[in-house]
């Protein structure tokens, strides 16, 4: 079963990570779109190859919501408010490295819990990578409030003092 599952989920690349993928890849240096394809195959050894069908969209889309912005060349840079986006996306990703890595020493019920959890953060992601360019300010903060709530929970730190930066 578990087999079966990780081959599901490691058979394609999540929902809304190539919009990541690429404000991490521009956080280092400005990148072309062909770039940024190439970077992606060479990196992934050839197991995901975006096309340029998802990736000069997805630039357009990143434009138009002040995340980058056109370099010389041709090339692509992130902006300040695409660096803070991408930090976001850091902060999450650190706690959750964490919480995984404590739950799958646990053995089989770590396991079990694991995939529960990675289940309802890929659907809360997608769901956050929808509704994004949509999002008041405040909606935002209340989102980022939430998320962390759940993962203080998972860690049995619930009560804490919540800091939304």
């Amino acid at each position: 079963m578990i087999s079966e599952w990780i081959q599901k989920v490691g058979s394609s690349v999540p929902r809304g990570f190539s919009r990541y993928y690429v404000l991490d890849l521009l956080k280092a240096e400005p990148h072309t779109g062909k770039e940024i394809i190439d970077h992606a195959v060479q990196q992934s050894d050839g197991m995901w190859r975006p096309s340029p069908g998802l990736v000069y969209p997805l630039l357009g889309r990143l434009l138009d919501e002040g995340l980058i912005e056109e370099a010389d060349g041709g090339r692509y840079q992130i902006t300040k408010k695409g660096a803070e986006t991408a930090g976001d996306l850091g902060k999450i990703n650190e706690t959750v490295k964490r919480q995984l890595d404590v739950l799958l020493r646990l053995g089989n019920v770590g396991r079990f819990v694991a995939m529960d959890l990675l289940e309802r953060m890929s659907m809360m992601g997608a769901i956050l990578s929808d509704n994004m360019t949509s999002m008041t300010g405040e909606e935002k903060d209340r989102y980022r409030i939430f998320l962390k709530d759940e993962l203080d929970k998972i860690e049995g730190t619930e009560g804490k003092e919540i800091k939304v930066e």
